[in-house]
């Protein structure tokens, strides 16, 4: 994410005084629910969706994310490349390639 978008995050909720409220436990429910928000774009249509509605709950998601990470200090270049690595030990290429098999069943 661009360093102007991050800062622009951080004004948003710096200027409202939201802070207070986004506690990790706050975040991580918001978090889900905007997912439950972008999944329902594609309820009873896969095919056929407001793509601008997909963007805006998309979004959302990622601006709780991002305020997540921020207020517990992750870095997320560090957590992703942490779970692709153990994603890789739990999905070997030449077990899961062309499968949708979780792991534990391969």
């Amino acid at each position: 994410m661009k360093q102007t978008t991050i800062n622009r995050i951080k004004k948003f909720i710096d200027d409202r005084n939201w802070d207070q409220f986004h506690s990790p436990a706050n975040l991580a429910k918001s978090i889900n629910i905007e997912a439950a928000e972008l999944l329902e774009c594609f309820q009873w249509d896969e095919e056929n969706y407001n793509l601008e509605h997909v963007k805006e709950e998309l979004a959302d998601v990622i601006i709780y994310s991002y305020d997540l990470l921020n207020k517990l200090n992750l870095d997320i270049d560090e957590i992703v490349n942490n779970k692709i690595d153990k994603n890789e030990l739990k999905y070997p290429v030449d077990k899961s390639k062309n499968k949708s098999t979780k792991y534990n069943e391969l």
